[in-house]
C-alpha cells in the first residue's frame, strides 16, 4: 500500500486541478493533453452524460501536495468517438447475456493521435506503473467490464503490457520529414508517376483560382470561428456522424491555446470556401477536421487533398516539423507521400474467459495487420532507397 500522500485518487472534473501543474506533466507538449483542451471538452458538453464520456481522471500528489502523476480516464457507456473499434466485443457480451458497458477508457475523446496516457513527473516509470495498476484495481472494484488505453506512445506500451494488458495494433498513414528544403524537394523523392499525379492535382486547384491562408487559432476573430465551425459541421452533414465539438468549444480553445491550432483557410473569389483544422507541437502536426461549402467546394477537383494534405506538408517543411499525422484510415494517403505506420492500443478484460478469447483474436488480428503492412510497403510512393 502506498503512503496516504501518494495514494492515487479519482477526480470527476479537471476543473479541480490547476492548469499549470497539469501541463507540467505534459512533457511532449501534446495539444490534446493540455489542460486547456481537456477542460474545454468539459466546459462545452463535448464530454459528459450526453455523449457517454464521464471523466474519471486519476491523479497522484506527493507529500507537499504537488501533482506528480495523472491519467486521463473516462467511464464509457458506448464506444462512440474512440476510433479503436470494439463493437464486436460488445455484441459478444450481449449475446451471452452480459453487460459490456460501462467500461473504462484512457484516451483523448474523438482524437486518434498517439501520445502519453500515463503522465508522471520527470517521466518516472514507477509513477506510471502506479497509475495503471490503480486503474486496473478501480476497474475490478467497480465492476467495469474492461479497461482500454488508446493510442499510447511507444515508450509507455511496455509499462502497460507489464501491468497485464494486451496489445492491439492498427495502421494509420503518417508523413515523415526527411529534412526537405521545400515541397519540390519532397516531390523529388517520389516515384515519377506519383510525383506527376500530385503536380496535376495541385495545378487543377491553383487554376481554379483558389487561394490559401494559414492562420493560428489566436489570429481568428469570432466571425472566422463561426465560419470554421460551419465548415467543420458541414462534413458530418454530408457524410455521417455528429458534430460533437460545438462553436463555444472552438472559441474557447482558440482563446486558451490558439498557438497550437492551425487553420488552413481556402478562398475562392475572395470568399472562404473551406478549411482544414490542425493541431501541433514542435514535432508533430495533427490533421483533425476539414469542411467546405457544399455548393462550391465539393465540385473543385482536388480541394480536399490540397487543403488537408499538401498545405499541411508545406507547413511542416517550413516549420521543420518531424511528422504529420492526418488522422485515421485512408489508404489513398500513401499515393500522396504518407507511410503506413503502426498505431497501438492496450486492453484488459475483467471476465477471464472473454479475456482469453479476445487475446486469441488479438494475436490473429496482429498477424493480419503485419501482413497488410508488408503488402503496403511494396506500394511505397518513394524511390527505392530514398527513405
Amino acid at each position: 500500500m502506498l503512503p496516504t500522500v501518494y495514494q492515487p485518487e479519482i477526480i470527476t472534473s479537471l476543473a479541480s486541478v490547476n492548469a499549470e501543474e497539469w501541463n507540467a506533466l505534459n512533457v511532449e507538449n501534446s495539444p490534446f493533453l493540455r489542460h486547456e483542451f481537456l477542460i474545454a471538452l468539459e466546459n462545452n458538453q463535448a464530454v459528459g452524460e450526453r455523449f457517454g464520456w464521464l471523466p474519471r481522471f486519476i491523479i497522484i500528489r506527493d507529500s507537499s501536495n504537488t501533482l506528480i502523476g495523472a491519467m486521463p480516464l473516462y467511464e464509457k457507456d458506448n464506444s462512440y468517438g474512440e476510433l479503436v473499434f470494439d463493437w464486436a466485443w460488445a455484441d459478444a457480451y450481449q449475446r451471452h447475456g452480459m453487460p459490456y458497458y460501462p467500461k473504462l477508457v484512457s484516451a483523448i475523446p474523438y482524437t486518434p493521435a498517439t501520445g502519453q496516457r500515463l503522465l508522471s513527473k520527470n517521466n518516472d516509470a514507477a509513477i506510471q506503473t502506479q497509475l495503471i495498476q490503480y486503474a486496473l484495481s478501480y476497474c475490478t472494484e467497480n465492476n467495469y467490464s474492461s479497461l482500454h488505453c488508446l493510442f499510447p506512445n511507444e515508450e509507455q506500451i511496455a509499462v502497460l503490457l507489464a501491468a497485464g494488458m494486451s496489445e492491439r495494433v492498427d495502421i494509420q498513414y503518417h508523413w515523415h520529414n526527411q529534412g526537405y528544403s521545400d515541397f519540390h524537394d519532397f516531390l523529388a523523392r517520389l516515384r515519377s508517376k506519383k510525383r506527376k499525379k500530385i503536380r496535376q492535382e495541385r495545378k487543377k486547384v491553383m487554376e481554379s483560382g483558389v487561394k490559401f491562408k494559414a492562420l493560428h487559432g489566436n489570429e481568428l476573430g469570432d466571425d472566422e470561428w463561426m465560419t470554421v465551425h460551419r465548415y467543420y459541421a458541414s462534413t458530418f452533414v454530408q457524410k455521417s456522424g455528429y458534430a460533437t465539438l460545438n462553436l463555444d468549444f472552438w472559441r474557447e480553445v482558440g482563446t486558451t491555446m490558439g498557438d497550437q491550432i492551425l487553420i488552413i483557410m481556402a478562398y475562392l473569389n475572395d470568399e472562404s470556401t473551406g478549411c482544414a483544422i490542425f493541431f501541433h507541437n514542435d514535432d508533430v502536426l495533427y490533421g483533425r477536421h476539414w469542411g467546405c461549402d457544399p455548393k462550391v467546394a465539393w465540385d473543385l477537383s482536388g480541394l480536399h487533398f490540397e487543403t488537408c494534405y499538401y498545405q499541411g506538408i508545406e507547413y511542416a517543411i517550413k516549420h521543420r516539423i518531424k511528422r504529420f499525422e492526418p488522422g485515421a484510415q485512408g489508404e489513398y494517403k500513401m499515393a500522396r507521400g504518407f507511410d503506413p505506420s503502426f498505431t497501438r492500443s492496450t486492453h484488459w478484460i475483467r471476465h477471464a474467459e472473454f479475456r482469453d478469447a479476445i487475446n486469441q483474436f488479438l494475436m490473429q488480428e496482429t498477424r493480419a495487420v503485419d501482413h497488410y503492412r508488408e503488402t503496403l510497403a511494396n506500394s511505397s510512393p518513394y524511390k527505392a532507397n530514398d527513405k
